[in-house]
C-alpha cells in the first residue's frame, strides 16, 4: 500500500482529496467560523467594557456618596459641637443667674431681719415710752392729788408748752 500511495498521479488518491476537502472546509466555513468566532468575541469585549463602564459610573457615585456622607458627618459634628458650645454657656448663665437670685435672696432675707429688728426696737421703745408716759401720769395725777396750786399749775403748763418741740423731734 505504501507503494500505491506514492505512485502515480497525486489526485488519483484519496488522501489528496481528503486533503483537498480539509482545505476547501476550512476555506469556505473556516471565513463563517472567523466571523462568528470574532462576534462572539467582540460582543464579550462590549459587554466587559459596558461592565467596566458601568462599575466605573458606580465607583463615582460611591465617592459622591462618600463626600456627601463626610460632609453630612462634618456638619453633625460642627452641629453638635455648636449645640454644645450652646448648653455650656446656657448652664454658666443660669449658675450665674442663680448665683445672683441667691445672693439676692439672702439679701433680702437680711434686710428683713433688720426690718424686724428695728421694728421690735420701735415697739420696744414704745412700750417703754408709753410705761413712763403711764408712770407719769400717775405721779402727776398724785401730784395734783396733793394739791397743786394755781401759780404752780400754771409753771407746769409752761414747762410743758416749751418742751412740746423737743419731745416732737424725739419722736
Amino acid at each position: 500500500m505504501v507503494y500505491n500511495s506514492l505512485s502515480g498521479v497525486i489526485w488519483a488518491h484519496s488522501v489528496f482529496w481528503v486533503a483537498v476537502a480539509f482545505v476547501i472546509f476550512f476555506v469556505l466555513f473556516g471565513r463563517m467560523m472567523w466571523r462568528a468566532l470574532a462576534a462572539m468575541l467582540d460582543a464579550r469585549a462590549a459587554a466587559i467594557r459596558q461592565e467596566l463602564e458601568q462599575a466605573a459610573r458606580l465607583r463615582q457615585e460611591a465617592q459622591e456618596m462618600l463626600r456627601d456622607a463626610e460632609a453630612r458627618r462634618q456638619a453633625a459634628l460642627a452641629e453638635a459641637q455648636r449645640l454644645l458650645d450652646s448648653a455650656r454657656a446656657e448652664a454658666a448663665r443660669l449658675a450665674a443667674e442663680t448665683q445672683a437670685d441667691a445672693a439676692a435672696a439672702a439679701e433680702r432675707r437680711e434686710r428683713m431681719a433688720l426690718d424686724r429688728i428695728a421694728a421690735a426696737e420701735k415697739a420696744a421703745l414704745n412700750d417703754v415710752r408709753l410705761a413712763a408716759i403711764e408712770v407719769a401720769a400717775a405721779a402727776a395725777q398724785q401730784v395734783m392729788a396733793q394739791g397743786v396750786t394755781e401759780q404752780a399749775d400754771a409753771v407746769l403748763i409752761d414747762r410743758a408748752i416749751s418742751a412740746l418741740p423737743a419731745a416732737l423731734r424725739a419722736a
